[in-house]
């Protein structure tokens, strides 16, 4: 058929394959809620339809307004949020919840896009630089003041983009080196970490003196360096001492393990470990999960849903998901890559790594690699706004790549 020349057969098969999947998943731990994800699993692909029939330039144009939409609607949680599981994230009207963090995604990857495309851009352009950290930063702000922590790990995703697009590798660099600096001090004596900070720093200069143009500003910059990594070093437990009792536990489950908290932080851990550890090869079938079906782990069918593929799945089950997914996000990185537009590519990076950190993420919270964030699995999670937020960027995308591949410019 003609008009289905450009329709990436691949992604859009991979997408109904993982929401299909997702829906039986979460019906066999909550059938009611699996029942109302497959309602909203027919919104989404409705609109999707409606997507697929509107002219590309509207995601350009309107870019602006869907961003200043998105942004109005965080700011609205503060009078008019519903506090849920703690975070004050949500709005409520009757039975459904909507998370409006979930669509603010949408408009930063859409203002980013438009921005990035136009004409004057230029990352080497302080100015360029600037505006494009602010679209990034001003949503990211608001969704720090509510706080929603595992959202705001997801705006690192805009920073690929921006990679991608030339943004230097020192923005990474600098982020990881104070990550790996307060993760180290919370294992070990503060002052062992400095001593490392110094040694590090120390050698690193003599191989590089010959590079350094020594005068004021350069030297500043490294002592100011160093010592704001110090710095860090010694806050760390303060840090720590002052986060919430729960996200306190959170973090020292890593260290201390998830039976040190068995009965707080770590119970979600202990049993979700259970849950997949106990599915073996091929799993104990579905719907016979003991774990899972007998409710011994906590948002199971949220954040939490890869422990019941993992039971009734097993190895076998839970590889094939990951390898599905993984293929899905490198697709999305491929069409990406291969798009004319600026504007295309750049929302495609955006949109390929919010997949890939959320996917990252979860995986690494249900196995003990990373803390409790609250981050859902894309089209898996049950959540009708997470369904349709993603849902929204998958057709967009695919719409974009659709027109691409059709024109003759």
């Amino acid at each position: 058929m003609k008009w289905a020349q450009g329709i990436d057969k691949l992604g859009l098969t991979l997408y109904f394959l993982l929401c299909a999947f997702a829906i039986a998943n979460i019906y066999s731990v909550e059938p009611a809620s699996g029942s109302r994800q497959a309602v909203w699993f027919g919104v989404s692909v409705f609109v999707g339809i409606i997507i697929f029939m509107m002219r590309t330039k509207f995601f350009e144009n309107m870019a602006g307004i869907i961003y200043i939409i998105g942004l109005l609607l965080l700011i609205g949680l503060f009078p008019f949020g519903t506090e849920i599981l703690g975070q004050k994230n949500w709005y409520k009207f009757g039975p459904v919840s909507l998370q409006p963090v979930e669509f603010a995604k949408i408009g930063t990857a859409l203002m980013l896009a438009n921005y990035v495309s136009g004409p004057d851009f230029n990352l080497k352009n302080r100015k360029s630089l600037w505006t494009s950290l602010a679209i990034i930063g001003v949503p990211a702000v608001v969704v720090l003041l509510i706080p929603d922590v595992g959202s705001l790990l997801v705006f690192i995703a805009f920073f690929i983009a921006l990679y991608r697009e030339g943004l230097s590798g020192w923005f990474f660099g600098v982020g990881f080196i104070f990550a790996a600096v307060f993760l180290v001090a919370l294992a070990i004596d503060p002052l062992y970490v400095v001593a490392g900070i110094v040694i590090i720093a120390g050698i690193a200069v003599f191989l590089n003196q010959a590079r350094i143009h020594w005068n004021v500003i350069s030297v500043s910059a490294i002592v100011g360096g160093i010592g704001i990594l110090c710095g860090l070093a010694y806050a760390t437990p303060t840090i720590l001492e002052k986060l919430p009792t729960h996200q306190r536990e959170r973090i020292e489950v890593l260290y201390k393990g998830e039976k040190a908290f068995r009965d707080t932080s770590g119970y979600n851990l202990l049993y979700s470990k259970t849950a997949i550890g106990s599915g073996g090869f091929f799993g104990k079938g579905y719907r016979e999960g003991s774990v899972t079906q007998g409710k011994f782990v906590p948002e199971q069918s949220t954040d939490y849903i890869f422990c019941t593929v993992g039971e009734e799945w097993g190895f076998f089950g839970s590889s094939l998901l990951v390898i599905a997914y993984s293929v899905f996000i490198g697709r999305i990185y491929y069409l990406s890559e291969k798009q004319k537009s600026t504007f295309n590519r750049v929302f495609g990076y955006c949109f390929a790594s919010i997949l890939l950190i959320h996917f990252s993420i979860n995986l690494g919270m249900v196995m003990g690699l990373f803390p409790t964030v609250g981050i859902p699995l894309p089209f898996f999670s049950y959540g009708g706004s997470s369904l349709l937020a993603f849902s929204t960027m998958t057709f967009i995308f695919f719409k974009l790549n659709y027109t691409d591949r059709n024109s003759l410019v």
